[in-house]
């Protein structure tokens, strides 16, 4: 097993700024999308769609899981089509899409919570020196991501993976800055402790 010397976490990059959701020519188009989405336009629904379809999915998943991600991120699609007249324009629409997207996904984690019947979020892991060695970076950083209390995973993933500032998560979560910054501490914390408790650097 590599020593914590050499290994290095990268997987969980910040999202291209010329990609997903901020793949809009410029904020004016942004702004001209979500007043014609609010008028119903069908092109601007479908031009909304496909500029945030990929950032939106990537979040869900770590929210989620794989396995209920497509389902949980159609939903928080049409949610957010639903709700467009709800968007006043204070926030970017990126933003606000981000907001119906981390609630669906909380939502969706407090019920599956409430299914007593239905197998757990993640699987129990093999802690095992063995399971360790044959497990990537990534993978190793995934199962200590899914260990995250889901509030603290979405502001988390919010920064790091989405790359929004405090500002936009704070817009996107409905908290205060400070909120974000308390959030975002515990969140290293304890992905560093889930980490080491998973035999990282060892």
């Amino acid at each position: 097993m590599k020593s914590a010397s050499t290994r290095r976490i990268e997987p969980l990059a910040a999202s291209n700024s010329g990609e997903g959701m901020l793949a809009w020519v410029d904020m004016q188009e942004a702004a001209a999308v979500a007043e014609a989405c609010q008028q119903g336009d069908p092109v601007a629904q479908r031009r909304l769609y496909d500029v945030s379809h990929q950032n939106v999915y990537r979040l869900i998943v770590r929210m989620v899981g794989l396995q209920d991600a497509a389902d949980v991120t159609q939903q928080a699609f049409l949610q957010a089509f639903r709700k467009i007249n709800q968007f006043s324009g204070r926030s970017q629409i990126g933003t606000w899409i981000y907001r119906v997207a981390v609630n669906e996904a909380l939502q969706h984690l407090r019920k599956r919570k409430r299914r007593h019947f239905e197998a757990l979020e993640h699987e129990p892991m093999d802690r095992s020196a063995a399971s360790r060695e044959n497990m990537d970076d990534k993978e190793l950083l995934e199962q200590a991501l899914a260990q995250l209390d889901p509030e603290l995973r979405s502001a988390f993933l919010l920064r790091e993976v989405e790359g929004l500032s405090y500002r936009e998560i704070a817009d996107a979560l409905e908290i205060p800055e400070g909120t974000v910054g308390s959030r975002l501490n515990r969140a290293r914390l304890e992905l560093k402790q889930h980490l080491s408790e998973q035999g990282w650097g060892s």
